[in-house]
């Protein structure tokens, strides 16, 4: 068996790799075809075929398996195309610092946040962080699932996430830094607060209630049905499954009946934007952390570590439970 040269496919890559290839490689992946590829790129199927057969040449390995149903990358086919999309994304970056220089700005940031992240918060974050010359950054949030969110931090789609640092949460390639704790809060309309708090907590009582939760297989949705569970009760079916707080402190005000268990930071945010009420009962559960979520491997960039400072600043001032 021949030796993998790592040291030669590098100087192949470096003198023979083109922006061209890695656009080919991508597009082969979501067509599954040569023929669907050149059409696609207005171009010929031998062209196609020609410029794949280069691209192996240079890999020195094939790159996708032919088969009646189509091409399906190899597992080097599936390594290269992960960093190919991390490669192309990261010129889609830098064109938006680009854009962002020209306009006077440091650079532009792309960060994602799950749900049931104080809103506070991060502007305060984004407001503070400022470079050397007093430049600010320009910022896109992309709000997602944990899951999805930390996914796209890894093909380069977004530079940073704020996410909860759970178990189960998929830390594969990343570094993650811990910000805060999350502690859960009852909220109600003013009136059905004022009823529930004359009584000690009862999830049998509770559970008459209208729930508004979050998705399935979320940190507050699994701690809420092991808690009815825990006391006998069948958890409650939810009236209505969503992460909008926004859309949650509406429904929540304008019924007498209807209830949701947010983050304390999420739950003071609706008293103050929506007018709903924190019944003051207090549970036997913490959230997970909100963390910061960085790529481990590379050279952060100044703009990263920027807001990674400014956010730890925050929390450390503002956070409901700070951590050291």
């Amino acid at each position: 068996m021949k030796r993998f040269d790592a040291e030669q496919v590098a100087r192949r890559l470096t003198s023979r790799l083109r922006i061209r290839h890695l656009a080919l490689l991508l597009r082969i992946q979501e067509y599954g075809s040569l023929t669907r590829v050149a059409e696609a790129m207005a171009t010929s199927q031998p062209a196609v075929t020609k410029a794949l057969l280069e691209l192996e040449d240079i890999f020195g390995a094939q790159l996708f398996e032919r088969s009646v149903r189509g091409m399906a990358p190899t597992a080097l086919g599936r390594l290269a195309i992960a960093r190919a999309e991390a490669i192309i994304h990261d010129l889609e970056h830098l064109a938006r610092d680009m854009e962002a220089g020209l306009s006077g700005y440091a650079a532009h940031l792309h960060i994602g946040v799950v749900p049931f992240v104080s809103g506070k918060l991060l502007s305060a974050a984004i407001r503070r962080s400022f470079p050397e010359g007093g430049k600010r950054l320009t910022v896109t949030i992309h709000e997602g699932p944990s899951d999805q969110l930390l996914q796209q931090l890894r093909d380069h789609t977004l530079d940073l996430v704020v996410g909860q640092a759970s178990a189960e949460a998929d830390t594969r390639e990343l570094a993650f830094e811990v910000l805060y704790s999350q502690q859960p809060r009852l909220i109600a309309s003013r009136r059905l607060a004022a009823q529930l708090t004359r009584h000690k907590l009862d999830w049998r009582r509770l559970n008459d209630l209208d729930w508004i939760l979050g998705a399935p297989q979320t940190s507050i949705r699994d701690q809420v049905s092991a808690l009815f569970l825990g006391a006998g009760l069948t958890p409650p079916a939810p009236i209505v499954e969503s992460h909008s707080s926004k859309l949650i402190g509406e429904m929540i005000v304008d019924s007498d009946s209807a209830v949701s268990i947010v983050p304390a930071d999420i739950a003071d945010e609706l008293v103050r934007v929506a007018g709903v009420a924190i019944v003051p009962y207090r549970f036997s559960w913490s959230l997970p952390p909100v963390a910061l979520f960085s790529r481990a491997e590379g050279r952060k960039r100044e703009a990263e570590a920027m807001f990674g400072r400014a956010l730890h600043q925050v929390c450390r001032q503002t956070a409901s439970y700070p951590l050291p």
